[in-house]
Parts: structure tokens; sequence; C-alpha cells
């Protein structure tokens, strides 16, 4: 459908195979295009194709039963889907959903010390711990290559549309040189990542936009997915590998996840359990929090105790907020009409919100860790992040607000030794005074 950054990954993991044979583990949320992207590479660079989708072909686990030989799964596969072919260093197996069949999750390591067959396997809920309670030999620890695929990021969203890779080039270019856009790509820009910021990145929602141009369509297909996700909430499989819903648990899920909006509008975003449930308490709501963080709707940024190395070691493990991993969907979860003030620009109260969701997107498809600052004194910094190594402030700027935060932690250097650097986000072209980087909002897939 789209090219996606994600064909490059599994290039590598292909060629990596003469080093060491390990099958390729896509993790990621539901409707990313994880299914289609490996049968497009599959297709592309083997001769023969075995797929089998453990959600949808049920009675196909049964070829994964008691003895996991790789010449007895192949007489059980071949068997089950008539015409299948196995033939030795050009075939590629697919196990979509693998989730599913806990078994066939083990058969990958025989698989792989066979040598004969290369394996790719997918998983929308892969990364929920305990979701499948059977138990057949688990991981494959040291068999596997794992990466998680995200929606589509903003160069991915412009390959969409059809921007020239030139165009893509020039902006690297003037990024990396600081040099300033020229107004008509720069104006193009603006646009195209309000309308970026609206449709998101899920590849359905961008099919929709590119074939119509009609944000009442875009909206359903978001709030589609929304749904289809919320089906999802609590889900685990039994020993028997039959399907369960975790009541209490989805309680809390829902109450989590209908909050994000109302969490995010807050002056103070810091994530509070009494908006929820004033006599409950965080710890009550880790376990749906940490569903919604490993099935990939939602990431967290933690506030640090201080902005030094590591920043890992100085996070508050009790004090974070929530974005949601695609801003298009966070816009579907708000009032109908607000793609429209978006789009026009017009947004007032809620607009830092949007914006700080869609740069904590971007750093979370540029696999980097975010951090925050916050203090009683109310001294408040956006993002914090190791950019090129160096510690650095992130302000984002929905209206061209004062820096007093940023400037009091990088003029006290006492006290905040390790922090050189600024970068401001705003709608602004690109410009550098002394350690004062600021950039425009399109250019955050760059950092």
């Amino acid at each position: 459908m789209f090219t996606r950054k994600m064909e490059l990954e599994l290039k590598k993991w292909k060629e990596s195979l003469s080093i060491k044979r390990k099958a390729f583990i896509l993790k990621g949320l539901r409707q990313v295009g994880k299914t289609f992207i490996v049968k497009k590479f599959a297709q592309e660079n083997y001769k023969n194709v075995i797929y089998i989708n453990f959600k949808v072909e049920l009675d196909m686990k049964q070829c994964f039963n008691n003895n996991l030989s790789v010449d007895n799964l192949i007489m059980n596969i071949s068997s089950m889907k008539p015409g299948t072919l196995f033939i030795p260093h050009e075939t590629v197996l697919i196990f979509d959903e693998i989730q599913e069949c806990s078994a066939a999750r083990a058969a990958i390591k025989p698989l792989m010390e066979d040598d004969r067959f290369d394996v790719i396997a997918t998983g929308s809920l892969l990364g929920i711990k305990g979701y499948n309670s059977k138990y057949s030999g688990g991981v494959s620890v040291g068999y596997e290559h794992t990466v998680y695929m995200k929606p589509l990021d903003f160069e991915e969203f412009l390959w969409a549309k059809g921007l020239k890779e030139e165009t893509v080039e020039y902006l690297r270019d003037c990024f990396n040189k600081r040099m300033v856009v020229s107004d008509a790509i720069h104006t193009s820009m603006l646009r195209y990542f309000r309308e970026y910021m609206c449709v998101g990145g899920m590849p359905a929602v961008v099919k929709v936009f590119k074939e119509t141009n009609d944000m009442n369509q875009v909206l359903i297909e978001q709030r589609d997915i929304l749904e289809s996700y919320k089906d999802d909430f609590a889900k685990h499989l039994d020993e028997n590998e039959h399907e369960k819903v975790d009541k209490a648990l989805l309680a809390k899920i829902n109450r989590v996840y209908d909050s994000i909006p109302a969490q995010l509008a807050k002056e103070n975003k810091k994530f509070m359990i009494s908006k929820i449930d004033k006599k409950s308490s965080l710890e009550k709501y880790e376990e749906a929090i940490q569903w919604l963080i490993d099935y990939g709707l939602i990431s967290l940024c933690y506030n640090l105790s201080i902005p030094e190395s590591p920043l890992e070691g100085n996070k508050i493990n009790n004090i974070f907020k929530i974005y949601v991993n695609d801003t298009g969907l966070l816009m579907a979860m708000l009032d109908d009409g607000t793609t429209g003030e978006v789009l026009l620009n017009n947004l007032s109260g809620y607009k830092g919100a949007i914006y700080e969701n869609i740069i904590a997107d971007a750093f979370t498809k540029n696999q980097k860790k975010i951090y925050y600052f916050s203090k009683d004194s109310g001294l408040e910094i956006d993002f914090i992040s190791k950019i090129n190594n160096d510690i650095t402030l992130i302000e984002v700027k929905a209206k061209n607000g004062n820096t007093k935060s940023s400037k009091e932690v990088l003029t006290n250097k006492e006290k905040y030794k390790e922090v050189n650097k600024l970068i401001r986000l705003k709608e602004c072209n690109i410009g550098e005074t002394g350690n004062i980087l600021s950039i425009p909002y399109y250019l955050a897939f760059l950092l």
C-alpha cells in the first residue's frame, strides 16, 4: 500500500541470516500494516511463501501439537494446506498473529536450527505479558530478532502523499546545515503537518484520506479502529487457548483510556488517578496502564528528579504523562469539528495538548526515550531527551510563548551541570542562537 521504513529492517535481517539464524518477530499495534509489509517483502524476496494466520485458521494449530521436529511440521502443514511446497533455502514461513499459538512460537527454535526455511512472525498482542496461558516451550531465546512497527511517521506520510524524495532530502539538508527552509516549502510543510496531525499514521486512515480528502470519512475510519481496539482490551487466552476477558481489568483499562483527552487538557499534564477514581491509588491501576503500553496504544513520559545522566535512572516512577501513540487517533477521541479547527489553525485551548502529543509521538517513532522536568516551584520543561548524546531540553510552543523555565535551567550551571542545549519546536523557520535551536514542528522526525 505504502512505502514503509520497516522494509529496510526486513532487508537487514535477511542479510544477517548468514551470520546468525533468527526468526524476524514483528510486534505492533493492530492495523499498523504488519501483515501487508511482511507479505510484500516475502513475495519480493522469496520464491516460495507459506502463510498461516492463527487468528483465522484455527485448525492450523493442530500442526504444532506434540512433535515439533521440522520434518513433522512439513508433513502436518502440507497435509492441512494442499499445494504447499517446502523448497529448502527458497521458502519463508509467515506466522501471522503468532501469539494465538504458543506451540508455533516454540517451533521457531527447531526451524532455525534446521536451517532450511526462514521464518517471519507477527503479532498484535505479542507484547501483552501472560496473554497466552498455554505453555508450549515459550519464546525461542536466542533465535528471535524482535522489531516494533508503529504507524506511519511524518516522513512516511509525505511519501504516501507522493512528495518527491528530493524535497525530503532538502529538508534534511536544511536541518543539518541550520539553513532557512524556503517560504514556499515551509508553508506547504506546515499545511502537510496539520494534515498529519488530523489523519495520523494508521495505513487504512491514510488510504482513505489520500483517496477522498474527506475528513468525515477519515474520522469514521479512525473511530472504527478505536472500537476494534476496545474489543481487544483485557483479552487473554486460557490454558486451552480459548479467548477470555478479565472484566475487572477491562473496567480499569477503559477508565484510563477514556480519561486521556482530559488528562492532556490540564495545565499540568501529569497523569492523575484522582481524575478517574478519587478513592483509588495508582498502584491499583498500574496493570491497566501497563496493558495499554504493552498493546502499543500509549507511551509514558516520566518526570525527572534531576536532568542528569542516566536519565532513566533519574526518572520518578509514579509521576508521568500519558500520550497516545498516534495523534490522529487522539483527534478521533475528541469532539467532532476539532480536526477542522486544527486544519484551519484556529484551535485555541487544547492546541498545546495536541502539539505536545504529536512531538512525543515523533520521538517514540524514532525509538527515543523522552522525559519531562517539573517542580513544585512552577518550573516546567515539556520534554528532555538525549540528542547526539547531549541532554537536551525540548519545548513545544503551540503559541509564541516564552521559555522562562528552560532559560532558568540553562543558566543555572551549578545545579544543572549536564544541560547545555534547548530545542524549541514552533510554527517558525529554522534559526539558531547560541545554544538555542528553533525548528518548525514538521522537522521533529529528524531529531
